[in-house]
């Protein structure tokens, strides 16, 4: 169900979902940009996205699908690699950055739910959404599909012919990714990347 329908029938649990997704894109975006400018690359700087402003992150048709279908997407950051000081190490890390902050979002909203008292109402119900979300997120993005940040952590890992070929792909990544949700593929697939997501919040809650 896209929000749309949730903002006609539950304006505040529209808020509290819409809210803590918009800038936990945007932060994962973001992430994105700041390793890349700390590691050399300065391109998300001189771009003006290293900010926390909605208008310069979101999609149009990202924006619209999010509203009408239930997914989307922002623009992502723009990074050239050529201008790390590390080639393979800083594509890792710039490619893992969203998914590792979108982690760190999720535990910390975990923590401070656990941490509330029984029936501490709205706030709990935003931690509760702002964990979900930010799983849900970092999980997708673990698909080593392209142009997903699953792949360019895959990439960085592959030997330069396999990681090209990977590349290649790209083009058709938002295809496969639609074929994929069409044959019911996509679902286990975030499930098992939740698992894992999952799986380290507890370690660190440990």
């Amino acid at each position: 169900m896209g929000l749309i329908n949730l903002l006609i029938k539950d304006p505040l649990t529209f808020v509290l979902i819409a809210v803590p997704l918009l800038y936990s894109v945007i932060l994962h975006e973001l992430a994105h940009g700041w390793v890349a400018y700390r590691m050399g690359d300065p391109t998300a700087k001189m771009m003006g996205r290293l900010s926390l402003n909605p208008l310069r992150h979101l999609d149009p048709v990202g924006t619209l699908m999010l509203f009408f279908v239930g997914f989307g997407w922002a623009r992502p950051v723009p990074v050239n690699f050529a201008n790390l000081r590390e080639t393979r190490g800083g594509f890792i890390l710039v490619s893992s950055a969203g998914i590792i902050v979108n982690t760190i979002l999720a535990f910390l909203s975990i923590l401070l739910l656990r941490m509330l008292s029984p029936g501490e109402g709205i706030i709990g119900t935003a931690l509760y959404y702002m964990a979900q979300i930010n799983i849900i997120l970092a999980a997708f993005n673990l698909i080593p599909i392209p142009p997903l940040d699953g792949s360019k952590i895959l990439m960085g890992f592959l030997p330069d012919d396999l990681g090209n070929s990977l590349a290649r792909l790209e083009p058709y990544g938002f295809f496969i990714i639609i074929g994929l949700l069409f044959f019911g593929f996509l679902n286990p697939l975030i499930d098992f990347f939740r698992w894992i997501i999952l799986s380290i919040i507890s370690l660190m809650l440990f």
